[in-house]
């Protein structure tokens, strides 16, 4: 059902010139020519025009599509031309030829299938077959390395461009013009990605790795400025937008700021080496694996029941979380967290926390601390430790006993420390229990 909506709305969205405006012929020589199509006899170029090569391109899709191949010599840039809707290679012609001279690159144009005098059908699919066998001419016939490449979508053409950057990590930039988010985004304003739109440009902005510049114009009644300004927003390296005040959506040429702008940023490509380009591509590689490399393996790990989201703690390396309330277990025992107040097990004994104060229990005894002081309590009776020596206390009244006097305990009445061996009380040794040299020293 999708793949039929989908090749509904490629009815309604591609509407090749009719006829088309050139043709292709093959001199004396052999090679390619394209003359007029209401003037046969007439070429396009100039017949003493060395710099322009008319290609014959298969694709994988079993097409055949033209390309025109501007040469620059004082060229240091490729510009590969992605055009808009309702025109061809033929009407673009002397705007390339301006874009070559002003911009001071190399220029390669090409018509989708079903355009000017490429065989086919125009389809989402055969623009994304026919760009990538311009690149790939590009690449061997040429010598062009997508370092030294800059790609520019025009319109529909958005579409076709943002796929081959978003596979293409190296390269140089990339320039929107009137570009638009998505197919069904330009006839309605939703908010949703519908497995039936075409040239979902929304979701491949976020996969360039290059520098972005949007062109759009503010009284674009075809695509509206929104569409610019939401991929220019999305875009991982946006460059300084151009938006062009009163501009429409096929006369942003005809503005001064246009030429302007595009060849400043031109120049400031060039200016960026290739050196500069790959350390720029490690930092933004280095930033998203520090942050996400342990998110994007999704094999294997358990994702949370209630957010489908991966258990994967970035913290403490792929430890599960806990099935309750996916909170990360505890980062050095790897055992999970307690399941009230989220805090972790003791890392020594790996048994769980006091549930009031988080104080991990006994490492000897597995027995809990007091919730007052957090110090262990006797592994005979249970009782709190001294606070100042961590020795057991008295099993009878509780009190810590002194390590003055060898760990005995303290007398139960007066809590003073007992030195008789017998009965524990130092007053014994002294006579009498509660006489005044007793009361005396008490004060």
């Amino acid at each position: 059902m999708g793949c039929m909506v989908s090749q509904l709305a490629a009815k309604f969205a591609f509407f090749p010139p009719s006829p088309p405006t050139y043709q292709i012929k093959k001199r004396d020589d052999g090679k390619l020519t394209v003359v007029s199509s209401s003037s046969p006899s007439i070429p396009i170029p100039p017949a003493d025009d060395n710099s322009l090569d008319v290609l014959l391109i298969d694709t994988k899709r079993g097409n055949k599509i033209v390309a025109f191949y501007l040469r620059n010599p004082l060229a240091r840039l490729t510009l590969l031309y992605s055009h808009g809707n309702a025109a061809d290679l033929g009407q673009l012609y002397d705007l390339f030829v301006q874009l070559k001279v002003n911009l001071r690159v190399n220029l390669i144009g090409y018509d989708y299938s079903g355009y000017g005098a490429s065989a086919g059908k125009p389809s989402e699919s055969n623009t994304y077959a026919d760009i990538e066998a311009v690149y790939q001419c590009l690449e061997t016939e040429y010598g062009v390395s997508q370092e030294d490449l800059i790609l520019y979508g025009q319109s529909v053409g958005s579409g076709p461009t943002l796929h081959l950057a978003a596979k293409l990590p190296r390269l140089r930039a990339v320039v929107l013009h009137s570009a638009i988010l998505s197919g069904l985004r330009v006839l309605c304003h939703v908010k949703f990605t519908f497995c039936f739109d075409i040239y979902k440009n929304i979701n491949k902005i976020k996969k360039v790795k290059c520098p972005v510049l949007v062109i759009h114009g503010t009284e674009d009644d075809v695509v509206n400025v929104l569409h610019g300004n939401g991929l220019w927003k999305m875009a991982r390296e946006p460059y300084e937008p151009l938006w062009i005040k009163g501009g429409g959506h096929c006369n942003l040429e005809l503005y001064p700021d246009y030429i302007h702008h595009l060849c400043r940023f031109i120049q400031e490509m060039e200016n960026m080496t290739t050196a500069i380009r790959l350390k720029k591509i490690r930092l933004q590689t280095r930033s998203t694996v520090s942050v996400n490399w342990c998110c994007k393996i999704k094999i294997w790990k358990p994702k949370c029941p209630n957010c489908s989201t991966s258990s994967c703690c970035i913290k403490c390396s792929w430890r599960p979380k806990c099935s309750e309330c996916w909170r990360p277990s505890c980062p050095k025992c790897w055992r999970p967290s307690c399941p009230e107040c989220w805090r972790p097990s003791c890392p020594e004994c790996l048994r769980p926390s006091c549930p009031e104060c988080w104080k991990p229990s006994c490492p000897e005894c597995w027995r809990p601390s007091c919730p007052e002081c957090w110090r262990p309590s006797c592994p005979e009776c249970l009782r709190p430790s001294c606070p100042e020596c961590l020795r057991p206390s008295c099993p009878e009244c509780w009190r810590p006993r002194c390590i003055k006097c060898c760990w005995r305990p303290k007398c139960p009445k007066c809590l003073r420390p007992s030195c008789c061996m017998k009965c524990f009380c130092w007053r014994c040794c002294m006579g009498a229990h509660g006489g005044q040299n007793a009361k005396e020293e008490d004060g």
